[in-house]
């Protein structure tokens, strides 16, 4: 960890940085990329931290694509990544409910058709995806026809999500047996021009707040994102850096998993967020406090370059 946490990283100490790590891991949204534009410089810092040995690593938080349209969209930007090397919250969804739960049923999905294919892909069925129309009455809302296979709930970003899928959740969820698991719990997808959309967080907590639980999330800051590279590459945590735009997760996460931890400024969090976090001085305020800070990934081209 850097002596004094919120650095501003520059000059030398980025280079004395990146020798104390092997591996990388980015959020993508707001730190390599906005939308559909790559953060001007960002292709060349991932390529070149590849081409210097690094291990490079993309954990994102958001549920509606596979691995494998992250791996077409950041080789259509000019990174040079696989899809082994993505790790997205529907692929660690998957993950989860095979290794960790050894689920053995269905899942009832609230959720994308990319968190259905990435279920699928490691044998697991899911019923729910799509539009769920009301019809009846209170009583037979509560007497919704069920699948007797499905062993657990799990909840992703989902545009379809309505009333009837909450009480369709409810219903499955009586059952104590039946495991809740969230992807994870953004509360605000923001957007361009300061603008944003409810996440997946406002579905996940409705559906708590319905059947009165508390989800197992698999997001950041979850330490279980960085669990699941951790296992599959060998990672040594203490020469690990990871590199976000949001203080509440993916600054999070690093401070969860004991990772060295850099804010970049395009995204969503400032300075002036992490400053407050720091002089708040509450335990859990502190671990969204950065080690480093720079405006651009950009910025640590010149010492990629030299």
């Amino acid at each position: 960890m850097a002596v004094s946490k919120c650095t501003r990283l520059n000059g030398s100490l980025i280079k004395q940085m990146l020798d104390s790590v092997d591996s990388v891991l980015f959020d993508c949204d707001g730190v390599i990329w906005r939308g559909d534009q790559a953060i001007p410089g960002a292709p060349d810092v991932i390529n070149l931290l590849k081409k210097n040995g690094k291990k490079v690593f993309f954990v994102t938080n958001n549920s509606t694509k596979t691995r494998k349209m992250y791996a077409d969209k950041l080789a259509l930007m000019g990174f040079n990544a696989t899809e082994d090397e993505v790790f997205g919250t529907a692929y660690c969804s998957a993950m989860y409910l095979k290794h960790v739960s050894r689920l053995q049923g269905k899942v009832y999905l609230i959720g994308s058709n990319a968190m259905r294919q990435e279920l699928e892909k490691v044998g697991i069925q899911q019923t729910g995806v799509g539009p769920d129309l009301i019809s009846g009455v209170q009583i037979d809302w509560a007497n919704v026809p069920l699948d007797p296979e499905v062993k657990a709930v799990v909840v992703g970003f989902d545009e379809h999500f309505s009333y009837m899928k909450l009480n369709r959740a409810l219903q499955y969820l009586n059952n104590p047996d039946c495991l809740l698991v969230g992807t994870n719990t953004d509360t605000r997808l923001p957007l361009e021009g300061g603008k944003a959309v409810p996440g997946t967080g406002c579905i996940l907590k409705a559906v708590e707040t319905a059947a009165q639980r508390q989800a197992q999330t698999v997001g950041k800051p979850n330490h279980f994102m960085y669990d699941c590279v951790a296992s599959q590459f060998g990672l040594d945590r203490t020469r690990c850096l990871m590199v976000g735009d949001r203080l509440d997760t993916d600054i999070l996460l690093g401070s969860n998993c004991g990772l060295k931890t850099l804010l970049t400024l395009t995204g969503v969090s400032t300075v002036a967020d992490a400053e407050a976090h720091q002089e708040s001085g509450c335990p859990k305020r502190l671990g969204m406090v950065p080690d480093y800070y720079v405006e651009s990934i950009a910025e640590l081209l010149p010492a990629l370059q030299g």
